[in-house]
């Protein structure tokens, strides 16, 4: 960095849904986050801006918000890698709705989590003796390679099938019901598959892969939900669930 200060040109939509998008200059830094242009407003320049963050080191996912375009964590995102120009645009994420600012109501996202049965249904109670699970069964490789899902909303404010299909259960839902399909101690598959085989549900994807070039854990909710329509498949064969 230079001996005199530089400044960023920051663009941050304020208001709703009909809001507008504000500028602000502010000052630029050796390793500076998005997350920490975000709060420098609200701390310096105005302190009426709404966002979310909790953790500030890429274990929340709550920071996630529109960068330049692209929904991103802004706390792992450098402002190095995005400011063309010395320029930062920085909106809400797309697809939700929008409380205030930089702040979207979530409420759509988990309700569809639990339109998907992407709650774990136990087929064993606690007296029963714990399940032994290889780690090398094909079943739990699947299981695991969607796991560290953070349900961030990144891959759901970048999906296009959400964007115009509003019931689409979204990728995030649809990897957690993968996981869950795939997790032998899970007693809930038979009505997982029906609510995912639905309008809106696994079918409905288009195999974009937005999702995955977008997803921060670097996981493959296209596989997931592929995966998805090959289980849906075969089960309305053998009649386990119906059209």
């Amino acid at each position: 960095m230079s001996g005199t200060q530089q400044e960023l040109s920051v663009s941050l939509w304020r208001g709703g849904k009909d809001g507008r998008y504000r500028t602000y200059a502010v000052p630029r830094r050796e390793s500076q986050t998005v997350l920490d242009v975000v709060t420098y407003v609200q701390r310096h320049l105005d302190p009426t801006l709404s966002y979310r963050f909790a953790c500030r080191v890429g274990v929340c996912g709550s920071c996630a918000m529109t960068v330049n375009g692209k929904p991103r964590w802004t706390c792992r995102t450098h402002v190095a890698k995005v400011a063309g120009a010395g320029r930062l645009e920085i909106g809400p994420l797309e697809n939700l709705p929008v409380i205030k600012d930089l702040t979207t109501d979530m409420a759509e996202f988990f309700q569809k989590w639990q339109r998907a049965k992407g709650v774990f249904a136990p087929s064993q109670t606690r007296h029963d003796s714990i399940a032994q699970i290889r780690p090398d069964t094909p079943a739990r490789a699947a299981a695991d390679a969607a796991i560290e899902c953070i349900n961030c909303g990144v891959c759901y404010a970048g999906c296009d099938t959400v964007r115009w299909n509003s019931a689409y259960l979204g990728p995030a839902a649809l990897t957690r019901a993968w996981t869950l399909v795939n997790d032998q101690r899970d007693a809930g598959n038979r009505e997982r598959l029906q609510a995912v085989a639905v309008d809106g549900g696994c079918h409905s994807c288009h195999s974009h892969q937005s999702c995955q070039e977008l997803c921060p854990q670097t996981l493959n909710p296209t596989a997931a939900i592929a995966g998805l329509k090959r289980r849906t498949a075969a089960a309305y064969l053998k009649g386990e669930i119906k059209a």
